[in-house]
């Protein structure tokens, strides 16, 4: 593959890959039977503020992406895409979505919205344009404190649920099933997605993918 080619399928799966992560948010948001961990802090915090929870997202995108600055983190074209692309695909399928009350309704929306998050996190990473802030996060406390990306991860998350739970958010059966598939789902999707590597690499590139460190959001 040509380097111009190479380059225009991966900014192709970038994109793809960031606005189809925002719709799966929505599904589970609208499935109402438990959010991804970040999420669960995006909802609590967006009905104490009345933002949308896209915006919310945007807004701790942001604030996370200032905390690479004491780390030491570089930050790439999909890292700073991932604080607004998420936000605004995420608003914009809830504002398309109907209400969800059956629970023949609600199961498969959560099922849809898991799977999905694993293709589009497949997609964003094996596009290789820096990770998301939230990953970077973990990562960056992994190299400064020499501890494990899992055991950061998990620290982090937990803190997360936690705090967005207390805030309102929602935790159910579908945070739990999503935090038991999303890295296998993941890492498959990631194999699938992957590009082809090339000899040189572009400047919008940060040094390093956290393959190790499936996602956020």
């Amino acid at each position: 593959m040509s380097r111009h080619g190479r380059l225009g399928r991966r900014s192709i799966q970038l994109y793809a890959g960031l606005a189809l992560y925002g719709a799966s948010s929505a599904l589970l948001v609208r499935a109402g039977l438990g959010l991804e961990p970040w999420n669960v802090l995006h909802q609590g915090l967006a009905g104490l503020t009345g933002l949308t929870i896209g915006v919310v997202s945007i807004v701790v995108g942001a604030a996370v992406l200032l905390l690479w600055i004491p780390l030491r983190q570089r930050p790439g074209l999909g890292t700073v895409s991932n604080v607004f692309v998420v936000g605004l695909a995420m608003d914009g399928t809830l504002a398309l979505l109907p209400d969800a009350h059956a629970l023949a309704v609600r199961v498969p929306l959560l099922l849809a919205g898991i799977v999905l998050n694993g293709v589009a996190t497949g997609l964003y990473i094996a596009a290789d344009f820096g990770p998301g802030p939230r990953d970077g996060l973990m990562t960056g406390l992994h190299r400064r404190t020499g501890r494990s990306i899992r055991l950061m991860r998990t620290g982090v998350e937990i803190a997360v649920v936690v705090t967005g739970f207390l805030l309102g958010g929602t935790i159910g059966i579908g945070t739990v099933l999503y935090a038991v598939s999303i890295g296998p789902l993941a890492q498959f999707f990631l194999r699938m997605f992957a590009v082809p590597p090339a000899s040189d690499r572009s400047t919008v590139v940060a040094a390093a993918t956290p393959e190790g460190a499936i996602l956020r959001g």
